[in-house]
């Protein structure tokens, strides 16, 4: 597969962004990971994103594609220099993969120079070219140049364009190649066409890409057609093609044509002839071919894997056949060796008597083996025919080794049977030949049979026709056997099949949300917790989300809220999140969480001290929570199409004061009493608590409760984009709300938040806080999910509480019989919010890797007699790393009826 541009490409792509996009002005830079990047352009009637891959590609892009959550240090850079300047040129450098996109103009210019060989680079550079940042740095020793910040890049070492090559220089190239080189790949590291193009104008001239190097005429009119297409590409305009490979599916059902699976294979600006007979795909610029290629590259991965799993499986049948086939050709011989090995026997009956007779006297007489040995050697060179016949003694074992022959026939038809034999072996092509054809050959040459000298000659015949019974009988028991072996060998091949089609299905439907980036779970009162994972995070938590929802203004990010209390119960989940994802995991330390407001969490340090990112100043009263035991659980949600969601409104709700209560009763003596059993060898110790009060919780209202933890925090997916449009604008808001909150608080501060009695009124609990455990700072935001745009950066989308609703209530931990289940998610969450999960375990401290622990819960929920054949293929979909990804640490697995379930 083709994954980087050529020389022919890249002035291809050039043409083209020059054509479209020169003028335009830097709306913003992101970064995808941390060699592709994302330049997005606009005027005022139009709009593109220009994708920029170190090393490997440059090219607009239609499609959507995932930002990082924190943009890294080189696109601030890129931000911070080219934001609001005008795309003014796209060249390249000579003839080297090495393109310089300037923005702005004279002085005021900087330089983008992409370069596209070997492992790639990134260099942002100033209107003298001196290097202000890079992706890597290097040193070109052989150029004696150091490509560095502050250094200049070396613009004028670029390879300069050459004229057409000379007859003799080509002569001179082609005499140093080795003999049987190819053509193409002798001439590609000295000319700048690429090895596609010399093999197409090698063939328009009559002469195959791998022709022999000694016509260099011929060679050299077919490098003067290369050359009319690299001028063709100077002011490209034409179309783009995607060559496409074909691969066969393995199909189980006899008869059937095997069906194509069409895979992207190269990307070029031309129909080359050597594509002309391949499957292809045209469009109607090349820039747009590119970016078609390398989107659908992930699927197209997921496919080939998906192509090389049925292949095994295909595979395994074939070898259970071909070893059934070789089972049953082995007895065969065994019959058939043993059968003649009787026949003869019986024809030579007086030699083998003789003999027998001969060697039984001998031991009779008590002779030493040895001189047994002698005697016969002397007898055969005496020329005594039966002596002659007996080939070796074994006498360990009572044996005697004879030669027999058939005395029927003469040496002349044995001679020419020989020839046969001969001409035959020298003909066979096919290893797996019927060898019951040789074997009739066979039985009219002599060969060796063991006699045992405690039988008659007959006996002896009799014994070896026993043995052609016996493997007879044995031979008929494995076809009967095979049969049944067959059928289940194709019943398991066709599965296999079946599972391999499936999930890969579900891999291309699942849609993986913005919070899953996170640690995150829905409360049992339908609040979506998140948090994040490391102290970066933690600050975009405290810059972008620490803060009341304006009232009268709706963001991407943002949506306003009635001023209703957060409910105890969520808010205790989010504190035994909060304890468990902290240090007293791996203590096995029960201890407290403790939650602020919004405006009590400030980055503003005391005088003459510093706060390193993540940290930050908490003032005010401090709201503690009741001791959180340290017990999680690990469960499946289920995504649900939007027929089946009206089943699952309201299966997580705030519940009253009596249910609640009740609820907390029961489902308190049940989680303390369930019967759980210990997987593998963990004798951590550990003694599963039970965690009073949960159980069904139902909730209407989408929140977003967002909750870190040592290195918590809370991000979307929402790209840096928008919030950072409206940051400046929120933070003077902000500033206003905390003035007029400021007396609210001292009233507040002087009300007394005892929990969990949930009869307490918090009329002014804001929906942002603070949640804290120990001295370490946990934030967190409650506030609706939000739903991500699909639409183009910058795109800005009212989302409603109810699209919000519906989008927590399509993910359900309860599938009905009735549903249409689309993908499954796991879900790492207190075990309290997780009570009425189908499928769900326990975790509490132990020994055991998250890795091998997640694998044996979803083992358990593939045993369990209640899971469904789509729900088991949903749970093989998973990929291991998603399973593990949230778990505290280590753990200690335990459910009900676990260990049987490991057995079965």
């Amino acid at each position: 597969m083709k994954t980087r541009f050529t020389t022919v490409d890249i002035r291809a792509v050039i043409a083209e962004v020059n054509a479209n996009y020169i003028g335009m002005r830097v709306y913003n830079v992101y970064d995808i990971d941390n060699k592709t990047y994302l330049i997005r352009l606009q005027k005022p009637d139009s709009k593109a994103v220009l994708l920029v891959e170190s090393g490997t590609r440059i090219h607009s892009t239609d499609f959507e594609w995932p930002k990082n959550m924190m943009p890294s240090g080189f696109a601030m850079k890129c931000r911070k220099h080219l934001k609001s300047r005008r795309l003014t040129q796209v060249k390249q450098l000579g003839i080297d993969r090495v393109i310089d996109i300037q923005f702005g103009s004279d002085e005021a210019a900087y330089h983008l120079i992409i370069e596209l060989y070997d492992r790639g680079n990134i260099i942002l550079a100033d209107y003298e070219y001196t290097i202000l940042n890079l992706l890597r740095f290097r040193t070109a020793e052989a150029e004696d140049v150091k490509i560095a910040v502050r250094e200049r890049y070396p613009v004028e070492s670029a390879r300069p364009p050459e004229p057409l090559i000379s007859l003799e220089r080509l002569t001179e190239i082609l005499g140093g190649a080795q003999n049987g080189d190819q053509v193409k790949r002798v001439l590609n590291p000295h000319l700048p066409y690429g090895a596609t193009l010399i093999e197409h104008s090698l063939i328009e001239v009559g002469l195959s890409g791998s022709v022999k190097v000694d016509i260099a005429p011929k060679i050299l009119e077919a490098l003067q057609i290369a050359e009319t297409y690299m001028e063709k590409t100077e002011n490209f305009s034409g179309k783009g093609y995607i060559i496409q490979k074909s691969e066969k599916k393995p199909s189980l059902t006899p008869g059937k044509p095997s069906e194509e699976l069409l895979t992207y294979d190269e990307f070029h600006p031309f129909l080359f002839a050597q594509h002309a007979k391949n499957p292809y795909l045209e469009f109607d610029s090349f820039d747009k071919a590119v970016d078609e290629f390398f989107s659908k590259m992930e699927s197209q991965k997921i496919d080939m894997k998906a192509l090389h799993q049925e292949k095994q499986a295909m595979k395994k049948l074939e070898n259970v056949k071909r070893d059934h086939g070789q089972r049953l050709e082995a007895l065969h011989q065994a019959q058939e060796v043993d059968r003649i090995k009787g026949e003869l026997v019986e024809i030579n009956l007086p030699v083998v008597e003789r003999a027998l007779q001969v060697v039984r006297s001998a031991l009779a007489n008590q002779v030493d083996w040895t001189e047994i040995g002698i005697i016969v050697k002397e007898a055969q060179a005496a020329g005594d025919p039966v002596a002659c016949a007996i080939k070796d003694l074994k006498l360990q074992t009572n044996h005697i080794t004879m030669l027999l022959k058939n005395p029927y026939i003469s040496e002349e038809d044995q001679e020419e049977e020989e020839k046969k034999d001969v001409v035959e072996e020298k003909g066979k092509k096919n290893k797996n030949k019927d060898k019951g054809q040789n074997k009739k050959l066979q039985r009219n040459k002599p060969m060796l049979v063991d006699v045992d000298l405690g039988l008659s000659a007959y006996a002896n015949a009799k014994k070896y026709y026993d043995f052609k019974r016996s493997a007879e009988k044995k031979e008929q028991k494995t076809i009967e056997a095979a049969d049944k072996a067959m059928k289940s060998a194709e019943k398991k091949t066709h599965k296999t099949l079946k599972e391999v089609q499936t999930v890969t299905t579900i891999q291309k439907a699942r849609k993986v949300y913005w919070f899953e980036k996170f640690l995150w779970f829905i409360s049992s009162e339908n609040y979506l917790v998140i948090a994040g994972r490391d102290q970066q995070q933690n600050e975009m938590i405290v810059k972008r989300y620490l803060r009341a929802a304006p009232s009268n203004s709706v963001t991407p990010s943002c949506v306003p809220l009635l001023c209703d209390p957060i409910p105890p119960r969520t808010l205790t989940e989010a504190g035994t999140m909060a304890v468990c994802y902290s240090a007293a995991w791996d203590a096995k330390i029960i201890t407290s969480a403790w939650w602020v407001h919004h405006h009590q969490v400030s980055k503003t340090a005391p005088t003459g001290e510093y706060l390193t990112t993540g940290s930050f100043m908490v003032r005010g009263k401090k709201n503690f929570l009741p001791p959180s035991y340290l017990i999680m659980g690990f469960g499946f949600l289920f995504k649900v199409d939007e027929q089946s969601v009206f089943r699952h409104r309201g299966e997580r709700k705030v519940k009253t004061v009596e249910e609640d209560m009740e609820e907390v009763a029961s489902k308190t003596a049940e989680l303390l009493e369930e019967g759980e059993e210990l997987i593998g060898s963990d004798d951590s110790g550990n003694e599963d608590q039970g965690e009073g009060g949960d159980g069904e919780t139902e909730k209407k209202i989408k929140k977003e409760v967002r909750s870190a933890n040592r290195e918590l925090d809370a991000v979307p997916e929402e790209d840096n984009m928008e919030a950072e449009e409206e940051e400046e604008e929120e933070e003077e808001e902000g500033k206003e709300e905390d003035d007029r909150e400021e007396e609210e608080v001292k009233d507040e501060e002087s009300e007394e938040f005892s929990f969990p009695d949930t009869t307490i009124s918090l009329p002014h609990l804001q929906q942002t806080l603070s949640l804290h455990i120990g001295d370490e700072l946990r934030f967190m935001k409650l506030s609706p999910l939000i739903s991500r745009s699909a639409q183009n950066p910058g795109f800005k989308k009212e989302v409603t509480t109810q699209e919000a609703e519906n989008l927590l209530t399509s993910l359900t931990g309860q599938p009905h019989a009735e549903d249409v289940l689309l993908f499954a998610v796991p879900v790492c969450a207190p075990y309290t919010s997780l009570t009425n999960y189908k499928h769900k375990v326990k975790l509490t401290p132990g020994s055991q890797k998250k890795g091998k622990a997640a694998r044996t819960a979803v083992l358990s929920f593939m045993k369990a007699k209640e899971s469904s054949t789509r729900e088991k293929d949903l749970f093989r979909s998973v990929k291991d790393a998603d399973l593990s990804r949230n778990m505290p640490g280590k753990v200690k697995v335990s459910a009900p009826n676990l260990l049987a379930a490991k057995k079965k």
